[in-house]
């Protein structure tokens, strides 16, 4: 059966119960949205501050492929599994973004016998979190605008404002647009653009906030432009507009709560993207899971050269979060294509091109040994289509390098599937020290910042930046150097190439822009070739994705 087949066979429990049951989390605390989704009141995770906190796992993968790594699905395995031990585990993911949706990516809800549900749910529309931040993002860009029409009392120069519009779709028609055209009454003739909902600022804000009051500080100090003499920064506070956005977002800010297929309960919340944003779930569910659970696992976006770097040193930094162990996802499939075979000969047993493509998860495991400072263990996703000799060569090659690897088979058998990779796990996080490294100091210039993450992780022999951006990081070293980098980079490579796979070296990174993320609290660098607006493919998912008479959802994956 495809997924989504297996998910609308699920024997879901309504989830007042459930919760309750696990967690003896009252009604009461519970906002339900249908039978089978509710959000968690902040009063009530409020009054969970003065528990321990569980143990955290971070779960993370090589460069992304076309052929699959399958982290969500290891995620929620790994979860289901540390439950079938007879443990208390949650999984916090983040919410799929309809972009990549209806995109090439299909949605983010797992996959086979390991997936969280109501999966067409999650994947659509869910509990409208996605749209109270493009409503609460495009309200500031109305007041700004209006602002201007009326007599501009600020001083804004529409020429340096930086706050583009946002909508939860790939359009690429939408990057660069021209508003205001019409006539004076339709305001004033500048240039705009869109960012896709899953970049936007208010995402990260939202991402990072621990409480109400402080997701509406951060608002306020979003920095929206700068006044004529093109250095007097403008904020959301001066607009008036951060009560208002809070208030959009009062829902929004709540954790919400769902079950896996194996009726164990999972957090989804939040959802920036990992190659132009941070990557990862919210603090408030990932603190609140710690709360309840003596195991908690998480995942951030794409390879651990992106999602899992900004999950240490921007969530973890700001949240103080302390996670004992980090699981790396691969397949067999994968390293193949990075070793240099096509993608229509995946499936065939190719032991030369899975050695050659090792480099890729050799050096994703030294960042995370080494710079992260977390143990790892190394968990293949078996494809149907693997060999013994290929699962064997790749296990071989683990040791060579001092990664203990687990085949794992929770695709087709659900937690059962992954319960030795949660033996591996357990066996880490509970004979070690909770614990990171961050890869610079808060202290160290945001150029250099830049330069340490491209040279240790990435493996750039150098980085270049236009004189305008190196004198633009140069102006806000004073009141923002402490902030910490989030890089937008490609997913696909350590480098700023997409189709340089494996793990190259000597590359050059140049950064192209940068962006101040203010209210977020972190400095977004450019890299290479990336957008903030992604298009749709040739051919998209989403001409594959239907609804019958009976209301029954099919294509969606």
């Amino acid at each position: 059966m495809s997924d989504i087949e297996i998910a609308q066979k699920a024997q879901m429990r309504p989830i007042i119960a459930l919760a309750n049951q696990c967690f003896g989390i009252a009604a009461e605390h519970l906002d339900p949205y249908g039978h089978y989704k509710a959000k968690l009141s902040l009063e009530y995770a409020n009054s969970l501050k003065n528990q321990a906190d569980g143990k955290l796992v971070l779960v993370t993968a090589i460069s992304p492929t076309p052929a699959g790594e399958g982290k969500t699905t290891t995620t929620v395995g790994l979860g289901d599994a540390i439950n079938r031990l007879g443990k208390k585990a949650i999984i916090c993911l983040r919410e799929p973004s309809l972009g990549p949706c209806f995109g090439v990516k299909g949605g983010a809800a797992g996959g086979g016998y390991a997936q969280v549900v109501p999966m067409e749910d999650i994947n659509l529309h869910f509990t409208g979190d996605f749209h109270a931040i493009g409503v609460a993002h495009n309200l500031l860009c109305a007041l700004i605008d209006n602002h201007i029409h009326y007599g501009n009392a600020l001083d804004i120069d529409p020429r340096c404002i930086q706050w583009k519009r946002v909508v939860d779709m790939n359009d690429r028609a939408l990057r660069q647009v021209i508003v205001g055209l019409g006539g004076a009454a339709n305001g004033y003739v500048r240039e705009d653009g869109y960012d896709i909902v899953v970049a936007s600022e208010i995402m990260a804000i939202l991402c990072l906030a621990t409480d109400r009051a402080d997701l509406k500080q951060r608002l306020g100090r979003i920095v929206i432009g700068y006044k004529s003499d093109h250095k007097t920064p403008v904020y959301a506070r001066d607009l008036n507009a951060q009560g208002a956005m809070a208030a959009l977002l009062k829902d929004a800010i709540k954790p919400n709560l769902v079950q896996t297929l194996e009726n164990n309960i999972a957090f989804i919340h939040g959802g920036p993207f990992a190659n132009i944003a941070h990557g990862c779930n919210t603090v408030m569910a990932t603190q609140t899971a710690l709360k309840l659970a003596d195991y908690v696992v998480t995942e951030a976006g794409f390879g651990a050269d992106l999602g899992a770097e900004k999950f240490i040193n921007i969530k973890c930094r700001m949240a103080g979060l302390k996670p004992s162990a980090a699981v790396l996802v691969v397949t067999v499939r994968a390293l193949k294509y990075h070793g240099g075979a096509a993608k229509e000969v995946l499936n065939q047993e190719d032991l030369a091109a899975l050695e050659d493509g090792f480099a890729n998860l050799q050096r994703h495991y030294r960042n995370i040994t080494d710079h992260y400072g977390l143990p790892c263990v190394v968990a293949i996703n078996q494809f149907t289509f693997d060999t013994e000799a290929e699962l064997t060569l790749l296990q071989s090659l683990c040791q060579t390098i001092g990664a203990t690897s687990v085949v794992c088979t929770h695709w087709a058998e659900g937690g059962a599937g992954a319960e030795k990779l949660a033996r591996e796990v357990l066996a880490i996080v509970d004979n070690h020290e909770s614990g990171i490294q961050f890869i610079y100091d808060e202290n160290l210039g945001l150029w250099e910042k830049i330069q340490t993450i491209a040279s240790k992780l990435y493996g750039a022999a150098q980085v270049t930046a236009p004189a305008k951006v190196l004198a633009q990081l140069a102006a806000w070293q004073t009141d923002y150097g402490h902030f910490p980098i989030c890089m937008a980079k490609t997913q696909f490579s350590f480098s700023t190439n997409p189709n340089a796979k494996g793990a190259p070296t000597g590359h050059t990174v140049a950064i192209n822009g940068v962006r101040l993320a203010n209210g977020a609290g972190f400095i977004v660098a450019m890299a290479g070739d990336i957008m903030t607006m992604p298009g749709l493919p040739k051919t998209p998912v989403a001409e594959c994705i239907d609804i019958d008479d009976a209301g029954v959802i099919s294509g969606l994956f």
